[in-house]
């Protein structure tokens, strides 16, 4: 008896550290003031016949992602839950060879009474 492997070539593609300024947050405080925010999305799939081809036209373009990822953080949210889902929502969308996408939102300096670095929220597909 044989056994087939059939192997999946997974491909990962991350922006690191991208840093906006957004108006996100429950205080209406922070919906005026606005805030820091560092965003990390990893994007994985089957990305093959980009890395065969050398043309950008077969890629999930980088330049593409992070317009995304921008206009995601243009829109006040209350949460970064929801800051989180519709930038993973919005990735998916445009590039349906995307097979998992995980997104962290962070908020730096969160108004929370103490010091603190950041508030974090991870979204993963």
């Amino acid at each position: 008896m044989r056994l087939h492997f059939t192997w999946l070539i997974m491909y990962k593609i991350e922006l690191k550290d991208m840093e906006f300024y957004a108006y996100h947050g429950c205080f209406s405080q922070e919906r005026v003031v606005g805030n820091r925010f560092v965003v990390n999305l990893c994007v994985e799939g089957d990305f093959s016949r980009a890395a065969e081809s050398d043309d950008i036209e077969h890629a999930v373009n980088y330049q593409d992602l992070y317009d995304i990822v921008k206009s995601e953080m243009e829109k006040p949210s209350a949460l970064l839950e929801n800051v989180a889902k519709r930038i993973v929502s919005a990735v998916k969308e445009n590039f349906p060879t995307i097979e998992k996408a995980k997104v962290t939102v962070d908020k730096l300096n969160p108004p929370l009474g103490g010091k603190l670095y950041a508030s974090s929220v991870t979204y993963q597909l």
